[in-house]
């Protein structure tokens, strides 16, 4: 059953790869993913472009582990040299848009699914989700579902981790800040320039360090990686706008990042854009993570951003391909990661459920 799972997988990926998906454009794949689940005699429930479902025996008494991977991408790089929406398959390899990121774990998560899905004997629940909007954090992902799907006690979400096990992730904060100043002609003296006083704010971004460290997220890290000012070469202008990127380690909330920065930094004014997309994490001493580091996986926090963010209940972060290969030209993942990647799966979840 394993090895025909396998290879439906490998097809449906296939498939998804030559199906333009972006962020809020994901119909066409939605229906690819009913087609698997009509296929496999498996009833499911659509909305927007989420598709979800439960095990046969789905029992309200029993805890729920939510199965999670997304079917959207990211728009595709000028770099590509190959054609990122034709699944081609060279050797090991096959290479297309989503291929890695994370159509493979997408495929290998309903293939575990429906290995699952009529046993009778499990400990857990299974809800699987495979939801849209994740690369653009849109309000129609995962996190509009979780006030649709049963409450989940802890989640598996599928991302490229070479199957090892992400046991913690970094939230974000988008940060927009302003730095003013007095504006006037180029050609008259302004000890007020606003431009020149963002060399100072530059500077203190650069060297302000988060007093806590996390042993599996490291540090804080803050990044200015927007700046954008003046409109004419002989006008000073007013302010200087700047965006910050903040990846917040598990020591830290949104909530207290966004504290200390409006109250230490030198900008004008800085305000979050949102707050919702925090850090998350799973006791290193919880079973899921147990049987994983007893089939020699690694543990490790991730720096990326996934679905996860919108979770509140313990999740780790496991799926085939490697984060490194994500919004890459020509991305790919190896045949044998799907292969390996589902045999895992059930491998893990056969100790756990």
């Amino acid at each position: 059953m394993i090895k025909k799972l396998t290879k439906e997988a490998i097809n449906l990926l296939k498939a998804l790869i030559e199906t333009p998906s972006f962020s809020g454009e994901e119909a066409k794949t939605a229906a690819l993913i009913e087609q698997w689940f009509t296929d496999h005699n498996i009833p499911f429930k659509r909305q927007n472009n989420n598709i979800w479902t439960t095990n046969l025996h789905f029992d309200d008494s029993k805890p729920s582990l939510l199965l999670n991977s997304h079917h959207d991408t990211v728009k595709p790089n000028k770099a590509y040299t190959k054609d990122p929406f034709k699944a081609i398959e060279d050797k090991d390899k096959l290479f297309g848009l989503g291929s890695n990121d994370a159509g493979g774990c997408l495929v290998s998560l309903l293939a575990t699914f429906t290995y699952f899905y009529d046993r009778e004997d499990l400990n857990y629940n299974l809800v699987m989700v495979a939801s849209a909007e994740e690369e653009n954090s849109g309000p129609n992902g995962l996190n509009s579902m979780l006030s649709v799907i049963p409450e989940i006690d802890v989640a598996i979400v599928g991302e490229p981790t070479l199957m090892h096990l992400a046991i913690a992730e970094k939230g974000l904060v988008v940060f927009d800040a302003k730095v003013k100043g007095t504006p006037s002609h180029a050609a008259h003296k302004n000890e007020d320039n606003a431009i020149y006083n963002t060399i100072d704010v530059l500077q203190w971004f650069q060297d302000f360090k988060f007093d806590k460290t996390s042993e599996v997220l490291g540090d804080v890290k803050m990044t200015v990686t927007q700046i954008n000012a003046g409109k004419q070469h002989n006008a000073v202008p007013a302010e200087v706008d700047l965006v910050i990127d903040v990846r917040v380690n598990d020591k830290y909330t949104n909530e207290n990042v966004a504290s200390i920065l409006q109250e230490k930094s030198p900008c004008t004014s800085i305000l979050p854009r949102s707050l919702r997309l925090n850090s998350s994490s799973i006791p290193i001493d919880h079973d899921l993570v147990k049987a994983g580091i007893g089939m020699g996986r690694d543990t490790y926090g991730s720096p990326t951003l996934s679905d996860q963010a919108v979770l509140s209940c313990p999740s780790l972060k496991l799926g085939p391909g490697d984060s490194l290969r994500s919004h890459t030209a020509d991305e790919f993942i190896h045949i044998s990661e799907i292969e390996e990647g589902i045999d895992l799966y059930i491998q893990l979840l056969e100790q756990v459920l």
